[in-house]
């Protein structure tokens, strides 16, 4: 569904990404975990195309990435970030909207789909006429995350989107994205910092650090054969522990 072949970026004397090759294979659930700086955000800003490689190519269902078809392309992919990026002068329903009316799309079709999506993420019909400000933290993932699916995207991108959670909204919507994961069986790439998390959600785990990937595989890959004397510091420190809960 998704690669990256032979990707790099640096920002001045700052490796961001050190020739990466790896991809995301089609339906699946792919966590990118790592510490800050190592690359995770970047890869996923490459994907949605706001940041260019240096060097190589990225491929979303087999077509290359430019400037000439990265606008079209964005319109198959979700991108969800920390607490929605919703635009603060829209309604909670505005925003989900914006890029449907701005295609076109019908009005009946809209306001059905709208419904939908409402009742996928449980979030209540009267909150989509506030505005961003008016919701709560977990109320604006949950529209962030209504508006990554609008148009019914085959792959989804989400950046550490329940960093900024308290711990019981966080364990909630942990538990309602690996439902709505598991419903649509879009292709997702999901940035975190937890361990725990990752395996919660992941099909496969991929750790990186200083832009380049140290390891790939499941928890048990992780915890039982680590390639790397860091991935086995990094598993110690997260205090993994291994079981479906959500942490």
């Amino acid at each position: 569904m998704v690669s990256l072949d032979g990707v790099s970026k640096r920002y001045g004397n700052r490796v961001a990404l050190e020739t990466l090759t790896i991809d995301f294979g089609e339906g699946r659930t792919t966590v990118l975990v790592g510490p800050s700086g190592c690359g995770k955000s970047t890869i996923l800003r490459m994907i949605v195309g706001l940041i260019t490689p240096e060097t190589g190519t990225v491929r979303i269902a087999g077509e290359t990435l430019t400037a000439t078809n990265v606008e079209r392309i964005r319109h198959s992919i979700g991108y969800v970030i920390q607490e929605g990026g919703l635009f603060p002068h829209l309604t909670a329903a505005d925003n989900v909207t914006l890029l449907a009316r701005h295609l076109g799309t019908a009005a009946d079709r809209v306001t059905e789909r709208v419904a939908s999506l409402a009742a996928l993420v449980r979030i209540p019909p009267e909150a989509l006429a506030r505005y961003p400000q008016q919701l709560s933290g977990g109320q604006r993932q949950r529209i962030g995350i209504m508006r990554a699916l609008m148009l019914d995207p085959p792959l989804l991108l989400l950046d550490e989107p329940l960093g900024a959670l308290d711990p019981v909204t966080r364990y909630e919507l942990q538990t309602d994205l690996k439902g709505i994961f598991e419903q649509l069986g879009k292709t997702v790439v999901l940035v975190t910092h937890d361990m725990a998390e990752a395996a919660y959600f992941a099909h496969e785990i991929v750790l990186l650090r200083d832009g380049r990937v140290l390891q790939r595989g499941t928890l048990d890959d992780f915890a039982q054969r680590p390639a790397d004397p860091y991935v086995t510091r990094f598993m110690h420190a997260q205090r993994v522990r291994t079981g479906d809960a959500p942490a």
